[in-house]
């Protein structure tokens, strides 16, 4: 029996929601799990994951192949950098409270990096907002004085031909 990490689909039509769960290769995507490891929203930006890291953890340390978003779900989420540590520990190449040390190294450096990347977007899309909202308002003062020179035309064209029409009217 070949045990899997995956992605089982939920919501509706064109609205995704994902559980993260271990199942047998052989079962339905959305059939039959052996856990629920946690939940995955692609429609969020950025996109919401929930993941249990401990039983994550333990799936992979006994031998469960993730798929491959889940292979990167798991590696955003630091569980391969994890058990990559625990190997070490296992070589005692060094202690477990030295491998804790490194991924809580690691995973305040990534979630800085992450809410850098967020505060970038937010800021990108700010200025995209004001570009638009400029562009908008440069376009509307542009038919706003259009308007205006098209009825100063009409204006002045309309007195030109009365003086036209007084002119010769005088002269005669």
């Amino acid at each position: 029996m070949s045990v899997k990490i995956r992605l089982q689909r939920h919501g509706s039509k064109k609205r995704p929601f994902y559980f993260i769960v271990v199942a047998n290769s052989a079962a339905p995507r959305d059939g039959k799990f052996i856990e629920k490891l946690g939940t995955y929203n692609p429609l969020t930006v950025p996109a919401a994951v929930r993941l249990n890291r401990e039983r994550s953890l333990y799936w992979v340390q006994k031998g469960a192949q993730p798929t491959n978003t889940c292979r990167r779900i798991l590696s955003f989420k630091g569980v391969l950098y994890l058990k990559h540590l625990m190997r070490g520990v296992t070589l005692s190449l060094f202690d477990e409270k030295t491998a804790w040390e490194k991924f809580e190294r690691w995973n305040g450096e990534h979630e800085e990096l992450v809410a850098r990347r967020q505060e970038t977007q937010r800021k990108h899309k700010h200025e995209k907002r004001q570009a638009i909202m400029s562009e908008s308002v440069r376009r509307v003062e542009e038919k706003i004085a259009a308007k205006a020179s098209d009825e100063a035309n009409v204006d002045s064209s309309s007195d030109v031909e009365n003086t036209e029409a007084a002119a010769p009217a005088e002269g005669e």
